[in-house]
């Protein structure tokens, strides 16, 4: 299903040629300005300089659009005869015209802006400022991610300049000739608009765009917001702050290690606990270790321990110090996490450095202990993590037995819905797929000379389900699911699962995909789909597919399984998620010890007619339902008429007699 978005219908716009003046009046410009505030709001965010970032592109394309109402009347020079893809047709809203170029002008000179100077006539340049109105305290707001469409789309316009940008706009989404877009953009005080149309001509289209302008998706949409906390956490380390300032007055007459807006040596870190020497050294960042650079390619298990360190900032005792203080004692303005069952304690001893450099705005630090990998993050500019004022943060992931073929990447940054990897030092390529497009071909991703990759869109961030993004690396496929380690996509009967390239393990996947939102946050190393069955079903009803599919934890605990039934679809997508009709967690179930499986669901047929069927894998036979509904069959599939709501149970026996019950 699409999401809806705040969108206005598209308004008439008037042609060019020989214009006349036209009297907007206030009511006329705020009737335009309230009807298409969504399209305008729309319009001056495409315009406006990526350079802002999204938080501040949002405010102030709603800053301009709010704005862009006149205080009185005003004669504007309109055109007024058509453009020649009107076929005649007169301007209809001279209103909407004329508040569509107040906010062009004003987002144009977001571009550089520049501060009058009456006594001595002239301008000069400012740095740029957040808009006084409208302001948002304690959240950052962004829009909802798009697709690989649209980041391709929006990687495009960022390398344009700030007219090229607005004649694009107004071709693709005001659907404006050249003829207009050019008498719009110089009525709109831009510079070279002949240049600006020609470089927003040679701006390529991205493909695929499902049916629909791609800026007309949420990805460009103000109005159809993400929210995401900001100062929260530095806010509240304030009000502490000075509560302990009034305390050591009082008790001391001085101040005794005040913390000020810049954090001390040991950062966000609660005060010491211990004097021991063992605690010491796991605090010293002259003793955290390091592989050398080409360990890793003699190494006999490649795991963590023959990553080297990377990063601009890895002799950095400072930062380091920092990250191992608070990895030892959190303080309470830490945000800390952690995968279910992996302990947040210190480490025993020095750990290994991994990375330490600066992200997407944040000065990040990944580090290991054998059992562990922490990933510790603070604002690279002293405003928050991610520029937002949130404070450091602290991450814990178990990687237990960790090798290259479970481990190949770590996450370092997450923002904006998107995810930045460290690989491991034996990655030379990696290529992102759309695993809801199983015949589409992978795009190549882009890593640099340290092994740290571009933005990937992250599914575990999407709150719907459009795309789900995985990354192929040494010929495995790897999914964000919300933790420091992407987990692993396999296939293939639970004894000897491998990677899914061909075209039965990409469609599987295909219509699996969506139903990994379930495992997110639960430390899963590895996600096995397996099709144990295929069953024609009764009554014309086409071909079944059955899958199950696995999820294995790094702890060994908390594994979880589920199978579906992949009927063929009779509308909508394609590849439309089957129908999970058996869940298991912690059980054995289609792993492993218990490589089988056995399913069943009530299906209703094209005619209205409903049936029992089940379906087990190659080894079960005599398949018998008993309960509300009865049947049984020699072989391991079943199909028998019931009633609409009937509930049966199923067994089946294996090659050696024993009986065995379906996945629940």
């Amino acid at each position: 299903m699409e999401q809806q978005q705040a969108t206005a219908p598209r308004p008439e716009s008037p042609g060019t040629g020989a214009g006349t003046a036209v009297f907007v009046g206030v009511g006329q410009a705020e009737a335009a300005l309230v009807e298409h505030y969504p399209r305008l709001t729309r319009l001056a965010y495409l315009v406006l300089p990526p350079s802002l970032g999204r938080n501040r592109r949002v405010l102030t394309a709603h800053s301009i659009v709010q704005r862009a109402l006149p205080r009185q009347g005003a004669r504007a020079q309109l055109p007024v005869l058509p453009s020649q893809r009107r076929s005649g047709r007169p301007a209809a809203d001279p209103g909407y015209a004329f508040v569509r170029q107040r906010v062009l002008r004003a987002a144009l000179a977001a571009e550089r802006p520049r501060l009058r100077l009456p006594l001595v006539r002239r301008e000069v340049p400012v740095p740029p400022l957040p808009p006084l109105l409208p302001q948002v305290w304690g959240l950052r707001l962004f829009p909802r991610a798009g697709g690989a469409d649209e980041l391709a789309l929006d990687q495009a316009l960022s390398a344009l300049s700030g007219p090229a940008r607005a004649a694009y706009v107004l071709r693709s989404l005001e659907g404006l000739g050249d003829v207009d877009v050019r008498a719009v953009l110089e009525a709109a005080g831009a510079e070279d608009a002949p240049g600006a149309l020609a470089a927003a001509a040679g701006t390529p289209q991205p493909v695929g765009n499902r049916g629909r302008p791609l800026l007309e998706s949420a990805e460009f949409d103000p109005c159809s917001l993400q929210a995401r906390p900001t100062d929260l956490m530095r806010r509240r380390q304030h009000t502490r702050a000075v509560l302990a300032a009034g305390a050591a007055a009082l008790v001391c007459g001085a101040l005794l290690g005040l913390p000020g807006d810049d954090w001390g040596p040991d950062g966000a870190a609660a005060p010491p606990y211990a004097q021991n020497g063992a605690a010491q050294a796991a605090l010293d960042p002259a003793k955290v270790t390091r592989a050398a650079a080409g360990t890793w390619r003699n190494a006999t298990r490649r795991g963590f321990a023959a990553w080297p360190a990377r990063g601009d900032r890895t002799h950095d005792r400072a930062l380091l110090r920092r990250a191992l203080a608070v990895w030892a004692r959190p303080g309470p303005d830490v945000q800390v996490s952690a995968t279910p069952g992996t302990a947040k304690g210190p480490a025993a001893g020095p750990p290994q450095l991994l990375y330490a450099g600066v992200v997407d705005r944040s000065a990040v630090v990944l580090l290991y202990d054998g059992l562990r990998v922490a990933r510790y993050a603070e604002p690279a500019d002293g405003a928050g993590e991610q520029g937002s004022g949130s404070g450091a943060a602290l991450d814990f992931a178990r990687t237990d037995g960790a090798d290259d073929t479970s481990a190949p990447a770590l996450v370092l940054s997450r923002s904006d819905s998107n995810v930045r990897y460290l690989t491991a030092p034996w990655v030379e390529r990696a290529d992102l797929t759309d695993l809801l497009e199983p015949t589409a071909a992978a795009r190549p991703l882009r890593l640099d000379e340290d092994g740290t990759t571009g933005p990937v869109p992250s599914p575990a961030q999407a709150t719907t389900c459009t795309a789900w993004q995985a990354l192929r690396m040494d010929g495995r496929l790897f999914t964000d699911l919300g933790e420091l380690l992407p987990a692993r996509l396999t296939y293939g009967a639970p004894d000897r699962p491998g990677d899914p390239s061909g075209p039965q393990a990409r469609t599987a996947w295909a219509r699996t995909a969506c139903h990994l939102g379930g495992l997110r946050g639960q430390g899963v190393q590895t996600v096995n789909s397996w099709e144990f069955a295929r069953q024609q079903l009764p009554a014309g009803g086409g071909t079944a597919a059955w899958v199950c599919t696995r999820a294995e934890t790094w702890r060994g605990a908390g594994s979880r399984a589920f199978a579906q039934v992949q009927t063929p679809p009779r509308s909508g997508p394609r590849y439309a998620p089957g129908a999970v009709v058996a869940r298991s967690e912690g059980g054995p179930g289609c792993g492993p010890r218990e490589p089988w499986a056995l399913a069943g669901v009530l299906w209703k047929a094209p005619g209205g007619q409903w049936w029992l069927v089940a379906a087990g894998s190659d080894q079960l036979t005599k398949i018998t339902a008993s309960g509300g509904v009865t049947g049984r069959a020699a072989g391991a599939q079943l199909a028998v008429p019931a009633a609409a709501g009937g509930r049966a149970e199923l067994s089946a026996r294996l090659p050696s007699g024993v009986q065995v019950s379906a996945l629940r």
